[in-house]
């Protein structure tokens, strides 16, 4: 099963793609979709949709894993987290996906059995879970990653909020 995992973003957008076999998970691929902070917000949210639609395209996912927002004290930032998160999730629907959303807190806690676990940690845990010879760079892939990750290894019938 080809899961695609996704932290959202404004000026990044962390992507990873896994095959979940039965006996082995593999990386297909990994990175980051990029926004210069220059171009308007439209043209931003343009480039999310269709970097988004691209790699569903290309790997022809049959669910995507997407990280639920945390508000922390810049609402500002968060409202134009939350508009990019928007354009992704009309992507995945408009290409009639199957959309799962964890938290931060079930991320960690599904990769380091801590919900408390740090960055480094979970990116330790994607490292090793893929036997990856490095940590994948940026942090936002990595992210990507976790969430693909979180949704292989949880049980695909409970897992996530269904919001497709």
């Amino acid at each position: 099963m080809i899961i695609l995992g996704i932290d959202p973003g404004l000026a990044i957008v962390g992507f990873g793609v896994i095959d979940k076999g039965k006996y082995k998970t593999e990386v297909i691929d990994y990175g980051v979709i990029t926004t210069p902070k220059e171009d308007t917000l439209p043209m931003r949210l343009e480039k999310i949709y269709n970097g988004i639609c691209a790699l569903i395209d290309k790997y022809q996912p049959e669910h995507v894993a997407l990280e639920e927002l945390f508000f922390n004290t810049n609402i500002t930032t968060g409202i134009s987290v939350a508009e990019a998160r928007g354009v992704i999730l009309l992507a995945c629907i408009h290409k009639k996906l199957k959309l799962y959303e964890y938290t931060p807190l079930q991320i960690k806690q599904a990769l380091t059995s801590n919900g408390r676990a740090d960055k480094q940690q979970v990116q330790f845990m994607v490292k090793a879970i893929l036997n990856l010879k490095s940590i994948p760079r940026p942090d936002d892939a990595a992210d990507g990653l976790a969430v693909a990750l979180t949704h292989s290894q949880t049980n695909l019938l409970l897992s996530g909020t269904d919001i497709h």
